[in-house]
């Protein structure tokens, strides 16, 4: 009997891939070159128990568990003892015996768990694990009835804080080393070791140091008992009581496949999904932990409507009433701000509500710093592409070169930085790095750090032109949209060499947002407003007469005119401290001639608003995200109960039918076939044009600045343990800038502009490029609203207590590249 080698259909396999065969329980298969004997048998069907093995990390046979008997090594000779089917590569001619048919391989398994469970405690019924624990099944399934042991088990005290979030206890441990070997090879983190030898052999911690990584709930995840928990669920539920619903994460642009898992309509926990193409089996600490903040005591439960400057509770006709009549005596001095945390159905909701409702292209998503160069960039090199047509996560395991522009993988997208360190380890991938100095997760992927002053990121691409080729990827984060010239020049370069080019925003709906049309200038599926043929094609899949012609104000133009009582405003989930300045925002949002806000919080808008309408959470509806890569990730409805809150796309349905007009559809199912009918458009795209200038700062230090994973935005509220992991808020300047300003390591200094200042603990950076100094975009109060100025700006600094004053004949160009 035989069996063929078995292949993913989506995996990319080399045309005449070597391939030996081997025979497993007398059944011959043939598999890849290199293909460990523990993953050969499992193509028979044989799964051979292991705690240490895991198909993502190297193999390390420190567990001994998956004993097999070796009777020929394919040369006529066997292995004279049992041997670990996890270290063990297939070999022509090679006959294994399994627990399925060897005695041997019985007995040296049995003996492993035997051995394992002498100090193991038996408190399955309290431990987490309990339930869904290898070492629990492969007892019951490979081990003895009973235990031989009489002696007392080893204690430990416990827990034991490896890190806010991470919490181990040793008499647990089966030493299989999983979670030394992920902080090693995965995240590239130090985390805890194996200490002492023999008997006495335990996990041991970094005395002064906590674990350091925005990836540590994956080793708890894929620790194969209970040694280690979250502070988060820790003794909340059984894993038999829990109902698992697949999602995809809704924080960031990478779309990661999560399991949420919920009891009693409460969302207990969250962990990584098996998804090879996107995650593999990883997700950072902010897709896994943070989820509680929408059940917050701030949760909007009911309609409020503003009467005598309060809001008050309201009956919900009430509320579409008053919401109507204040739109309807706008006119068409209307907005719409539907922000980019929203899945692509109800991005399409607020798009069609905007052009066949309210009349007006006046809707941009872009809930932080924007500009015209962007919009056309979004619309020349994003817009109306496929996955097909785009960079994928497989591109970038493959890819000799990835070049980094205003993009920090670690901090803004954590998934492509796992997978650019997967390459970086595997295939030696060469990754460059524009940047004012080398990152941590820059310095974790060897990238070349190519020194820059912020702003200046075009005058550093033009130099690396000759570096480029059509084996290299360009990576360019939201943040280039500060920097001018920058996306044009990225956008010329990718043409000129033939190189890959990708777009990673920040948050998980903003390539959603811009297929549904949630731009000024571009209709659903990368339809330019100004095209008629466009209009026309739209319009007739929408069943209206025509669409407004004319291009939309973008939100920092419509914000403008509601600062001056001249437009009412259709909000969700944006924050003014998102924005360049944000309190111009709070100002815009006071003085809008109307302003309706549909929420899951009581956020700064939606105090300010005129009508608030309560929407559901995202785990209390359907829909999908488009990430980066344009992959579609599906949203399933995770809590379940028949007085759920109302959807985005329902308020809009309900506002549409009360002003006369027809939004075609109530849920996310059918505004998903709406969209997918419209399709993208294949005529001519519009061009990238740049609208500023370049300016470099004549006097003081230049600004650098950008949103670490883990700070004080919306979505991290109410998860403590996880926000005690955070990065410290420190001030970083090269030795050479701490030298003529003053500063030294550790010590309080003073950075200063036009609004305000901020004190912080300095932190000196070998790499760091002169007269620029970074601090974090949004910890503890938002960078731009604590100084008046963001990435590229001028600032000046001081030691704390001394005066901030500008140094003589300061340096002007930064030491760029």
């Amino acid at each position: 009997m035989s069996v063929n080698s078995v292949t993913d259909k989506n995996a990319e396999v080399a045309p005449r891939e070597e391939l030996v065969t081997l025979t497993i329980d007398g059944i011959e298969v043939s598999v890849p070159k290199g293909t460990l004997v523990i993953r050969a048998a499992e193509r028979v069907g044989v799964d051979i128990p292991r705690f240490c093995d895991h198909p993502l990390l190297d193999p390390v046979g420190a567990c001994r568990q998956c004993m097999v008997e070796v009777p020929d090594m394919g040369n006529g000779r066997g292995m004279p003892k049992p041997q670990a089917s996890c270290t063990l590569e297939a070999m022509p001619g090679m006959k294994i015996s399994t627990q399925v048919s060897s005695p041997v391989a019985t007995k040296a398994q049995e003996g492993m768990l035997e051995f394992l469970l002498i100090n193991h405690p038996l408190d399955c019924p309290i431990c987490d694990k309990g339930g869904e624990c290898p070492l629990q099944n492969q007892a019951l399934s490979h081990g003895h009835g009973e235990s031989r042991y009489e002696g007392a088990k080893r204690t430990f005290p416990k827990p034991v804080n490896v890190s806010a979030q991470v919490l181990l206890d040793r008499e647990r441990c089966v030493l299989c080393a999983r979670c030394t070997r992920f902080s090693e090879q995965i995240s590239g983190d130090p985390f805890i070791a194996l200490v002492e030898r023999g008997a006495l052999q335990q996990v041991g911690i970094y005395a002064d140091d906590p674990y350091d990584s925005y990836f540590s709930g994956n080793v708890i995840q894929i620790c194969p008992v209970g040694a280690l928990t979250s502070a988060s669920y820790r003794f909340q539920a059984r894993p038999f009581d829990l109902v698992s619903t697949p999602v995809t994460c809704e924080h960031c642009a990478a779309g990661c496949q999560l399991r949420s898992d919920h009891r009693h309509y409460q969302v207990k926990r969250r962990l990584a999904g098996d998804a090879p193409e996107v995650n593999e089996e990883w997700n950072c600490d902010k897709g896994r932990f943070a989820f509680v903040s929408g059940r917050l005591d701030d949760r909007v439960t009911t309609p409020l409507v503003r009467r005598d400057g309060q809001l008050v509770p309201a009956s919900w006709h009430e509320a579409i009433d008053t919401a109507v009549a204040g739109l309807k005596a706008a006119g068409d001095k209307v907005g719409v701000l539907p922000g980019g945390r929203l899945t692509v159905e109800t991005a399409y909701g607020y798009s069609r509500f905007a052009r066949a409702v309210l009349g007006t292209n006046n809707i941009d998503h872009r809930s932080r710093p924007s500009s015209d160069e962007e919009a056309a960039f979004l619309a020349h090199a994003v817009a109306g592409r496929t996955l097909e047509e785009s960079v994928t996560y497989r591109d970038l395991e493959k890819a000799k070169k990835v070049v980094l522009v205003c993009f920090e993988p670690e901090d803004e997208s954590p998934i492509v930085f796992l997978r650019l360190r997967k390459a970086y380890r595997k295939n030696k991938l060469e990754v460059v790095t524009i940047a004012p100095y080398s990152s941590r997760g820059s310095i974790k992927l060897g990238a070349t750090l190519v020194g820059c002053v912020p702003g200046r990121e075009a005058e550093c691409l033009d130099g690396l032109t000759d570096q480029i080729d059509g084996e290299s990827i360009i990576l360019v984060g939201e943040r280039a949209a500060q920097s001018p010239g920058t996306l044009q020049t990225v956008a010329r370069l990718a043409s000129a060499t033939g190189a890959k080019l990708a777009w990673i925003p920040r948050r998980a709906g903003e390539i959603g947002a811009i297929e549904a049309g949630c731009l000024p200038g571009l209709l659903p599926g990368g339809r330019p407003v100004a095209d008629a043929t466009a209009r026309v094609d739209v319009a007739a899949a929408w069943g209206t007469d025509s669409l407004p012609a004319t291009e939309g104000l973008d939100a920092e133009a419509m914000l403008a005119e509601a600062a001056a009582g001249q437009m009412a405003l259709v909000t969700a989930g944006i924050e003014p401290r998102d924005f360049a300045d944000p309190q111009a925002v709070r100002e815009a949002l006071d003085q809008a001639s109307f302003l309706v806000s549909l929420e899951s919080r009581l956020s700064e808008v939606a105090q300010r608003a005129d009508v608030v309408f309560p929407v559901a959470l995202l785990e209390e509806h359907a829909g999908s995200f488009l990430n980066w890569e344009h992959r579609r990730g599906t949203v399933n409805t995770v809590i379940r109960q028949g007085n759920a809150p109302m959807t985005d796309l329902r308020v809009l349905g309900a506002l549409s039918d009360a002003m006369g007009a027809e939004l075609g559809f109530r849920g996310s199912k059918a505004a998903g076939a709406s969209l997918d009918e419209l399709g993208a458009w294949d005529g001519e795209r519009a061009t990238a044009r740049s609208d500023a200038q370049r300016a470099a700062s004549s006097e003081g230090a230049v600004l650098a600045t950008w949103r670490q994973l883990l700070d004080d935005s919306a979505g991290n509220d109410g998860e403590v343990a996880l926000m005690a992991t955070a990065q410290p808020a420190v001030l970083r300047v090269s030795p050479a800038t701490a030298q003529r300003y003053g500063l030294a390591e550790g010590q309080q200094a003073t950075v200063s502009g036009v609004a305000g200042s901020m004190e912080l603990p300095v932190a000196v950076v070998d790499d760091m490029v002169d007269e620029v100094v970074w601090v974090p975009t949004n910890t503890g109060r938002p960078v731009r609203e604590a100084l008046g100025v963001g990435a590229g700006g001028s600032v000046t600094v001081a030691a704390a207590g001394a005066d901030a004053s500008v140094p003589d004949s300061p340096s002007t160009d930064g030491g760029a590249a």
